[in-house]
């Protein structure tokens, strides 16, 4: 009997590519030989763990909030099984083309090989975290339906579960039902399995064929309107006051500055992968008043317009755009509102709690990771 695997990601509808037909593996049955590269840039094969007793794949992601809770307790569990005959391999099974930016509005990084190597370093993953995302063919060989979704084989390399690791689900905290630990800790006592399947939770595999909604989307994105508004220093302050229950992110530019249009790619990036997560991005001018124009033209050759989940949201404030112009004569009183009054060097960006507190400040060129890392975390803060 297959197992019912729970999928929390958005179904992303029909598509013109045939989806490929994906099996799970039987209990019993021989796991698929594979040779895949890790995040060490070494290539890894089945083969390579013949000397361990058991071994228990894990196809999982970077951008999965199911699979981001449950990393900590993986870690803790390969390393406390290591030295007992027990290998922890982790897969990475989407396909990055597949994946919508939006998809990644709970992680810092997606689902690429070198976000992968970044994920793994600074978790200081103990197991070799490989990668399946270009052909994915280990990841049908198996049948990986979820990420994450668990196989442990034994000594023969024979299947003897599949499912989900425990039922932390979203929570990164200790499982309350820990079902692989308590399967390998019966198997290293000569007993069988306790269970030989359970539902995995988490979200859906990514395949590649899904490319088709992601250009898609991305079409609907290019159509949407770019619009600019002006700003007064009253307005600047109460965006700064932040009282949405909103993380907000404001970045202040100017036209003729070649950082300002140079950051602008990784700011769209970064508002398009928090777009439907309880945040938002705006941005404002500091161009003298007869820029309007200009400032305009680039917010529009940059395209920068607001998705529809962003105008939701700001309506009720009375706003119909997120992107502004300040007055020129304006930006001491704004800079002083910023930081009281010390100086302050153009472009910034800033991140703001709904509180009105400055949790991230960065002067001159974006830092685009640290600057997913400081929405991450305040977003995450909202439910705490």
């Amino acid at each position: 009997m297959k197992s019912i695997i729970i999928l929390f990601a958005c179904m992303t509808g029909l598509f013109a590519a045939e989806a490929p037909k994906v099996e799970t593996l039987e209990i019993g049955a021989a796991a698929p030989a594979f040779t895949l590269v890790g995040v060490d840039d070494k290539k890894h094969s089945l083969a390579d763990f013949k000397s361990s007793s058991y071994l228990v794949m894990i196809f999982t992601s970077n951008h999965c909030p199911d699979a981001r809770a449950s990393w900590g307790r993986m870690n803790s569990f390969a390393k406390t099984y290591a030295d007992k005959g027990v290998q922890v391999v982790a897969v990475s099974s989407n396909s990055p083309k597949a994946l919508m930016l939006w998809e990644n509005g709970y992680s810092v990084y997606g689902d690429s090989f070198p976000e992968m190597k970044q994920e793994a370093a600074e978790r200081k993953f103990v197991f070799p975290y490989l990668y399946d995302g270009d052909t994915q063919e280990v990841a049908l060989a198996y049948g990986a339906q979820a990420t994450p979704h668990v196989f442990i084989f034994g000594p023969k390399r024979k299947l003897l579960y599949e499912g989900h690791f425990d039922n932390g689900h979203r929570n990164p905290g200790p499982a309350s039902q820990n079902t692989v630990r308590d399967n390998i800790d019966a198997l290293l006592a000569g007993k069988p399995v306790i269970v030989k399947q359970t539902n995995a939770f988490g979200c859906s595999t990514k395949w590649a064929y899904k490319y088709e909604w992601v250009v898609k989307k991305q079409k609907e994105w290019e159509a949407l309107p770019v619009s600019v508004d002006s700003l007064s220093v009253e307005g600047a302050k109460s965006l700064l006051e932040n009282k949405t229950g909103r993380v907000r992110v404001i970045n202040f530019w100017m036209t003729d500055n070649k950082q300002s249009i140079a950051d602008f790619p990784k700011l769209i990036d970064t508002y398009r992968r928090y777009q439907k997560r309880p945040f938002e991005m705006v941005t404002i001018a500091i161009d003298p008043k007869d820029s309007a124009d200009e400032v305009l033209k680039v917010l529009t050759d940059q395209h920068l317009p607001l998705s529809t989940d962003t105008l939701k949201k700001i309506k009720d404030e009375g706003r119909v755009t997120n992107n502004f112009h300040l007055k020129s004569g304006d930006l001491k009183a704004v800079a002083a509102l910023l930081n009281k009054g010390d100086a302050v060097v153009f472009p910034c960006t800033i991140v703001i709690a709904p509180n009105g507190k400055i949790t991230y400040h960065k002067e001159l060129a974006v830092d685009d990771v640290e600057l997913r890392r400081g929405i991450v975390t305040g977003i995450e803060s909202l439910s705490n």
